[in-house]
């Protein structure tokens, strides 16, 4: 399942959080060929965070799949992430970095299973 998690220093207040977490897995799901209903989006806002030493409208994100991310994708993301977040957060395409995480199905897997134990008790 990929997962796309975004924090960014602006408040979230007032702002159509359902219409950036649409845009956002229709776009993670497309770029990377990998069916909506798999894809998660966490957006965070309010949190403390410096870029280039200001405190500036920024944003970090960090997204994690399996499969569907190489060099020539990462690029597409990074770009339709990032101006999402610009049209909608008013957060500028300079100020925001993504950090790409390709896991292998066996790890996966493994977590997965350990988080499902830990949800059981």
């Amino acid at each position: 399942m990929p997962c796309l998690n975004l924090s960014t220093n602006i408040s979230l207040d007032g702002v159509d959080t359902s219409s950036i977490l649409k845009e956002a897995t229709s776009t993670v799901a497309k770029i990377i060929g990998k069916p909506e209903a798999y894809v998660m989006i966490v957006l965070k806002g309010s949190i403390p965070m410096s870029f280039g030493g200001t405190e500036q409208p920024a944003a970090y994100g960090e997204l994690l799949s399996i499969g569907g991310l190489n060099p020539d994708n990462n690029k597409k993301l990074s770009a339709a992430i990032s101006a999402i977040l610009e049209t909608k957060l008013s957060v500028p395409k300079s100020r925001f970095y993504l950090k790409f995480y390709e896991a292998k199905a066996h790890q996966s897997q493994e977590y997965a299973q350990c988080l499902h134990a830990l949800h059981q008790y």
